[in-house]
């Protein structure tokens, strides 16, 4: 291992123009095996390399202990080969790709990325005043913080934060850092359920600050070019991450912070969901009614009603209400008979009046209060504790409740109110204070959760529906969504940009209660609509207040009709999303994607009207009422065919006005992709991916090719396990024929079957003169510039189909 020391040198230089902390002096610095040790006056930095794309730096004030642990980081480091390059005046330490660069004096660290400034700090760690935001005046109380600042150049737009509605460009607000639900929210939310200390810039960088105590991202809101990370207390520790594209970026810091876990299957299909189902024969009445309509449903989620009558003074039951569920656990096994999972509610608190107080409080499951009593204080639903999901006692308690909830047979769990949604500051658990929990709570309640089915259910997926949480939640396999948004057209408005943002923040499965929740808004309009985009978000779950229909089954003649079409395509879609949700496992990447993934413009960086649904489809949400027309960019990698109306062709590079249908959304496909459909089914218990239909858009002679994943959508760890199969198709173009190609690879233990497929070729205008199946002429003609070509193939062999161009 080489070691540099660096002895204190009295030097003047210019840098850049911005300076570091005046007052902060260089003393030296020590190569280690994986990074750096800075030592100046008032402290140390460490610096540590996890790849030649993740660099870590903490600062440890004098007198201050390291803190190691880290609520979100699961890499480990792996060895970097770090070039210096020393000077009089500058040491640099660079890598294959990131390079730390420390100036002297003024003392300053920059980060470049294969030669270009990426960010450098600007003051980097102080301590200031506190001034606080009158939005959590209350909650983030301190008379001063601790602070980290970064320069940014001028027209850096930024992303992260957690989950907002802001805008795509966050730059110019001081965000607090308070998981805090947003009732009724619309177009504009400064403060929700996911504040994550995570920035994204359009340079292609992140800063990932390390830390779960409660504080603030300032984005600039002074107008002078900085980035201010400030907390009560805690780690000084940041990871700054870079990215050859933003796909590649998103990879790394899922790397960082853990990949999501491949939900089951189910969890794509259709949910019945609302506030709520109050007994028994109303839950199996609903699900008949789903089953008369022929509308696909996958799942029923029961909110607290079937622990308690009513809304106040029930929570912390946790266990069923006889009187309304009778008989829960065989109501649960008619329903998955009916390929119908269900999924139960609970939260973190206990009433003090309720059926497990006295237990709780007796075996110290309980966060406390300065004298070591249960802490009580009081909210909306009651008097209440909450949970110590930081002691052992209280893990296992927990955990034992879950268990008895497994047993009956349910399939998914939905943890709500974790944000938590009131917690005093004075309350303890254990050695940690309540404001240096508060952030991080959702997520290690999540963790307790994911934990307990690896120990106990190993080969189940679990389903964790949570309301909030932090970076790194999402190895845990959570599935988050926007909160009590409003039932109005401004409630939809926000919910591309919340869900787009947070895909890049690492939680792929970002999602809204579809038709909004909040308020008494019969809108059949708008009710579509949000379905409609539904289709392209990564759950389908239409939740809201009982006193509206969530339940297509139970709304109007025009709403049922096109909720059903939705639903429909939703099913008809599994193939491709769930290769989506592989995708998303395996590299992090979103299941929705900004518009910019797919063409870097700085003027795309802001748009979330129109999106990317995985890498092939072009999806524009109609987010306002009446809408008969509406202006889309197409972006100029591909051109892009309507898959409502296959004779329509849009050239890439170009803004145009397309029509608005109501049957659907403007929904639109890459030309040269293969887009995987399957069957209908009425539940994914019926899924059959061996009868599927295979689309593939000719476009331009170009050679393309797409792999599809699947497995059988239960098993934890399938992949990993050797239990499934890659279907690849390729399209080749060789003088006068286009060749499709059907291969496949399969696991150690995966038994593979013959697959009935038809091949829908779009955008063919002629009748090919000759088609050849494996060498044997076939005759078909084209119909509605389409050819279909049905196919019965054994993916053991490759399978090829010729076709003449005209």
């Amino acid at each position: 291992m080489k070691k540099y020391i660096i002895p204190f040198l009295f030097l003047l230089i210019t840098q850049n123009s911005f300076t570091q902390n005046s007052n902060r002096i260089f003393k030296n610095i020590n190569q280690t095996e994986n990074g750096l040790e800075i030592n100046v006056d008032d402290g140390k930095y460490v610096i540590k390399f996890y790849s030649d794309k993740i660099v870590e730096t903490s600062f440890i004030p004098k007198g201050e202990e390291f803190l190691k642990t880290s609520h979100a980081v699961v890499l480990e480091p792996k060895k970097v080969e770090i070039v210096p390059v020393i000077s009089k005046t500058e040491s640099i330490f660079s890598t294959d790709g990131i390079s730390v660069h420390i100036n002297h004096k003024p003392f300053q660290i920059t980060y470049q990325f294969k030669g270009e400034v990426v960010t450098s700090e600007k003051q980097g760690y102080f301590k200031s005043k506190h001034i606080p935001l009158e939005m959590v005046k209350g909650n983030i109380v301190a008379d001063k913080t601790e602070k980290i600042e970064f320069n940014l150049t001028s027209d850096e737009v930024l992303f992260g934060g957690g989950a907002r509605a802001l805008g795509m460009n966050r730059r110019g607000y001081r965000l607090p850092l308070y998981n805090r639900a947003q009732y009724g929210y619309e177009t504009h939310a400064e403060l929700m359920n996911f504040t994550i200390p995570l920035v994204i810039s359009s340079k292609k960088y992140m800063i990932h600050f390390d830390n779960a105590p409660i504080g603030y991202l300032d984005l600039d809101s002074k107008k002078d070019n900085s980035l201010t990370y400030e907390t009560i207390s805690g780690r000084k520790t940041y990871q700054v991450i870079v990215g050859d594209s933003w796909q590649d970026l998103i990879e790394n810091y899922t790397n960082l912070t853990g990949k999501q876990p491949l939900p089951p299957r189910w969890t794509l299909g259709n949910f019945s969901s609302r506030f709520g189902y109050h007994s028994q024969q109303e839950t199996e009445a609903t699900i008949a009614k789903f089953q008369e309509e022929k509308i696909p449903v996958d799942a029923i989620i029961l909110d607290l009603y079937w622990f308690g009558k009513t809304v106040q003074g029930t929570m912390g039951n946790l266990e069923v209400d006889k009187d309304s569920f009778p008989d829960m656990k065989g109501m649960i096994s008619r329903l998955k008979d009916k390929g119908v999972k269900t999924v139960l509610i609970t939260e973190p608190f206990i009433l003090s009046n309720s059926k497990k107080w006295k237990e709780a409080a007796e075996q110290k499951v309980l966060a406390t209060d300065s004298i070591g009593n249960p802490a009580k204080y009081d909210f909306y639903f009651g008097n209440t504790g909450i949970v110590n999901i930081y002691k052992k006692e209280g893990k296992d308690w927990f955990w034992n409740i879950y268990k008895e909830i497994i047993d009956l047979g349910a399939k998914g769990l939905w943890g709500d109110l974790g944000e938590p949604e009131v917690l005093p500051s004075w309350v303890n658990f254990d050695d940690k204070k309540a404001d240096e929990i508060h952030n991080i709570y959702g997520q290690d309640w999540a963790k307790l959760i994911f934990d307990g089915y690896q120990k106990e259910y190993t080969n189940e997926r679990p389903f964790i529906l949570m309301r909030a949480g932090s970076s790194g939640s999402q190895r845990f396999g959570m599935i988050p969504w926007s909160g009590d948004v409003n039932r109005t057209w401004g409630g939809l408005q926000s919910q591309p940009e919340i869900a787009l943002q947070m895909g890049m923040q690492g939680l792929g499965y970002m999602h809204s209660d579809l038709g909004g929740f909040a308020g008494a808004n019969l809108d059949d309009n708008l009710y579509v609509r949000w379905l409609q985009y539904g289709v392209f978000q990564p759950i389908f779950r239409p939740h809201a207040q009982e006193d509206v229909a969530s339940e297509p089954v139970f709304r109007s003649d025009f709403a049922k009709k096109y909720a059903k079409k939705a639903i429909e395509l939703r099913y008809k879609m599994l193939p491709y999303n769930y290769n989506l949700a592989f995708e998303n496992n395996k590299k992090g990447t979103p299941l929705m994607r900004p518009i910019f993934f797919e063409e870097d413009d700085a003027n795309l960086m802001t748009n979330s009207t129109t999106y990317l649904w995985g890498k092939d489809f072009l999806i524009t949400p109609i987010l306002k009422d009446s809408v008969t027309s509406k202006e889309i960019y197409f972006p100029k990698s591909a051109n892009w065919f309507n898959f409502y109306f296959n004779e329509e062709k849009i050239e890439g590079g170009q803004t145009k006005t397309v029509k608005v249908e109501e049957k659907a959304i403007p929904t639109y496909v890459r030309g040269g992709s293969f887009i995987l459909m399957s069957e209908l089914v009425q539940t994914t218990d019926h899924y059959k991916a061996d009868q599927l239909e295979l689309h593939y858009y000719l476009d331009k002679k170009e050679n393309s090719e797409r792999t599809y994943y699947n497995d059988d959508g239960l098993t934890a760890n399938a992949y990993e396990k050797g239990n499934y199969e890659i279907l690849e198709f390729e399209a080749e173009f060789e003088k006068r024929y286009l060749e499709i190609d059907f291969e496949a690879e399969f696991g150690k233990n995966w038994n593979p079957s013959e697959k009935e497929i038809k091949l829908i070729i779009h955008n063919i205008k002629y009748n090919p003169k000759k088609i050849k199946v494996d060498g044997k002429r076939v005759r078909i003609s084209s119909k509605e510039n389409t050819l279909t070509i049905p196919l019965k193939w054994n993916p053991n062999k490759e399978l090829k189909i010729k076709i003449s161009l005209k």
